[in-house]
């Protein structure tokens, strides 16, 4: 599991699955940040993982502050599902 920041939207939400880093990650929360105030565009805070990790983030059996941070463009983003429900 681990914290993905997109600068940009590449137009997924809550339950979408991405291609990063060679494998097919489920994003299993997105923070929006930036439409007010902050950067020019809007980032996604992602917490991002593997199906098999979802039980550990629905019991926050994890430290949100120790995870691994990633940035990213918008347009590097690899789409494979954009929204979905997470009943993984």
């Amino acid at each position: 599991m681990k914290q993905l920041i997109i600068h940009g939207d590449p137009g997924i939400r809550k339950g979408a699955i991405i291609n990063y880093d060679g494998e097919e990650l489920v994003c299993f929360g997105i923070n929006r940040n930036g439409e007010w105030h902050g950067p020019e565009t809007v980032q996604l805070w992602c917490t991002i993982g593997t199906e098999d990790e979802y039980e550990d983030y629905e019991k926050r059996n994890f430290m949100p502050h120790f995870l691994d941070v990633d940035r990213i463009d918008a347009d590097a983003v690899d789409v494979v599902r954009p929204k979905g429900d997470l009943a993984i």
